[in-house]
């Protein structure tokens, strides 16, 4: 369930996240070099139009009433041409640092993605879908815009910054000395409202995981929303999320809208410092007018890449609190690497035994305790009892999805903890309770565990699956396209696919868990009858809840509470008329 995330925490580590961030641009520090080197270039042709905007004016009134209009016009044409040139490479940085953060961010989230399939599967367990697709999406695009434009704007306004001090200094140090006497002011507020707003962006990135993930569980269970008429009660939980996100977002940007007009009001009084002192030494003749008119408008290139700094500074902040979301996903302890000299299993027979196994995904609660079975190999071994006794539990060991606290399971006499993870789970085909299909077409999705899966192969999986006529009656058969998660073809037919997709597999071992629970009875004997025979001498893991279906096991394992508490035939559990016999006549009562 989503919950309202209403602690503001502080970023842990903003200078390390920084760093980690700008080693992203590693690979392309010759580019970055470039990019310096142009805009140092644009900022001088920049820097220069002043300087001859104050000579054009100093020519116009040098001469008393006659104008040297071949020097205005030679300064005026020189300043058009610095500007437009200013300009037109300021054009082509932004095109460069476009590009540049468009394969960062392509860099980033691969690595992220690579990251999630390196993941336990208790990590997805514990986190939010639509909290992970947050991270990867939103996230991931807060800082590619970043630093497609403001690394750009810290590099441009540096150059500015540094250029105008320069020429200002130039051409009058008393008006200089003015103008840096709100220099402090303004880098003081700055810093004041960095300790503000950047543990609010971080808040507000994290509100919208909790909106995305909140929005992700309730389309998944729409049709259970609407059979409840539950959605008064759903709209008001997204009306608490949504406003807790755009509380967080409001929160955020109520300081960030502060910053700009502040910084002009500081700017502001800088400007009329330097004209009321300016407007003295002219008359008192210390100062020429177009001196006075270029120092202006360097004061106010001085000080707009200030202004622009403060405002920028809350993008920062936000792509900070955005890319340590990202970097704590990366950060995110890996299933712990295979034991030095990991067996591969090769010629698996498919001998599986679970030895004294005790488990729990939390240490402070263990689920299974002293668990023992002995699945030989070829033979078809049923795990049955109620809700909560263990039994999807088992299926999550056998596949090491995760590891026995206590106790050992082996394949073969090799212990599968001292064996390579994707040995174990590849000995293995799967189908599950809840079916997943991919969009592409439907020859795709069953030969998606055999590589080069012919024609013949991929319908022979299906007609034992008993979906090769309904395949057939598709428009397009075989290469029909399924959508998204299957949304054109019934959970039923899913499943059968699915199954499908299983019997192609050439593996030496098969675990179904409820995966014949969306079928019509008489459909699902056929499939038992078909998968007995395609399955013959494969080691097999069946978990049901109709116990109708596996009356034929070879081996019945009852489990309660996590133990195994009675095994054997259907008929010799039948005939002790213990706890098996209670469930399975409480199915036909």
């Amino acid at each position: 369930m989503a919950r309202r995330d209403t602690v503001m925490r502080k970023p842990k580590d903003t200078r390390g996240t920084a760093r980690r961030l700008l080693s992203f641009l590693g690979p392309y520090r010759w580019v970055i070099l470039a990019v310096c080197i142009l805009s140092l270039i644009s900022n001088v042709l920049s820097l220069w139009g002043p300087n001859l905007a104050g000579s054009a004016i100093n020519a116009a009134a040098a001469g008393k009433g006659k104008v040297d209009f071949a020097k205005v016009n030679h300064d005026a044409g020189l300043m058009l041409a610095c500007y437009l040139s200013s300009s037109l490479l300021g054009i082509a940085i932004g095109c460069i640092m476009l590009n540049v953060s468009k394969r960062m961010a392509l860099q980033m989230r691969q690595r992220v993605f690579d990251k999630l399939m390196r993941l336990p599967v208790g990590y997805f367990d514990t986190h939010q879908a639509g909290d992970i697709i947050s991270r990867v999406s939103y996230d991931i695009d807060v800082i590619s815009t970043c630093m497609a434009t403001d690394v750009v704007q810290i590099l441009t306004s540096t150059v500015t910054v540094v250029g105008s001090l320069v020429m200002m200094v130039s051409i009058s140090l008393p008006l200089s000395a003015v103008t840096l006497i709100t220099v402090p002011v303004a880098i003081g507020y700055t810093a004041w409202m960095r300790k503000r707003t950047q543990p609010r962006y971080a808040k507000r990135s994290r509100s919208y995981g909790t909106l995305n993930g909140f929005v992700e569980e309730m389309l998944s269970g729409q049709k259970t929303i609407l059979a409840y008429a539950y959605e008064d009660k759903v709209a008001e939980r997204f009306d608490a999320i949504n406003h807790s996100a755009a509380d967080a977002y409001a929160d955020a940007e109520h300081y960030g809208v502060t910053i700009g007009p502040t910084m002009g009001s500081i700017n502001n009084l800088s400007l009329s410092l330097i004209v009321l002192l300016g407007a003295v030494m002219y008359m008192r003749g210390g100062i020429q007018l177009g001196s006075i008119s270029s120092f202006v408008l360097y004061s106010r290139k001085f000080a707009g890449p200030i202004n622009a700094i403060a405002e920028i500074v809350n993008e920062l902040f936000s792509a900070l609190a955005a890319a340590e979301r990202v970097f704590t996903l990366l950060d995110e302890a890996e299933e712990s690497a295979d034991a030095e000299g990991a067996a591969v299993l090769r010629d698996v027979r498919g001998d599986v035994r679970m030895e004294h196994v005790a488990f729990g995904y939390d240490p402070s609660r263990e689920i299974i305790h002293d668990l023992s079975l002995h699945a030989e190999a070829g033979k078809l071994t049923a795990i049955v009892g109620p809700t909560g006794a263990g039994k999807t539990t088992i299926i999550n060991l056998l596949m090491r999805f995760y590891d026995v606290d206590r106790g050992r399971i082996t394949i073969d006499g090799h212990d599968i903890r001292e064996t390579a993870r994707r040995s174990v789970r590849s000995a293995y085909a799967m189908v599950l309770q809840d079916t997943w299909v991919f969009e592409g077409t439907i020859f795709d999705n069953i030969a998606y565990g055999k590589e080069n899966a012919t024609m013949e192969e991929v319908a022979a999986a299906a007609k034992a699956a008993h979906i090769h006529p309904f395949i057939m009656r598709l428009p397009d058969g075989y290469q029909t396209v399924i959508s998204e998660d299957g949304g054109n073809i019934s959970k039923g037919q899913k499943q059968l696919l699915t199954i499908a997709r299983a019997m192609l597999y050439d593996a030496p071992m098969l675990i179904l868990d409820e995966a014949t629970s969306n079928v019509d009875t008489s459909t699902e004997r056929e499939i038992q009858r078909a998968m007995r025979e395609l399955m013959r001498g494969r080691t097999c893991f069946v978990i049901a809840h109709r116990l109708s279906t596996i009356e034929n096991a070879d081996n019945i394992l009852v489990m309660n509470d996590g133990d195994v508490v009675e095994q054997g035939t259907h008929r010799q559990l039948m005939a002790r008329d213990g706890f098996y016999r209670k469930l399975y006549t409480a199915q036909f009562e």
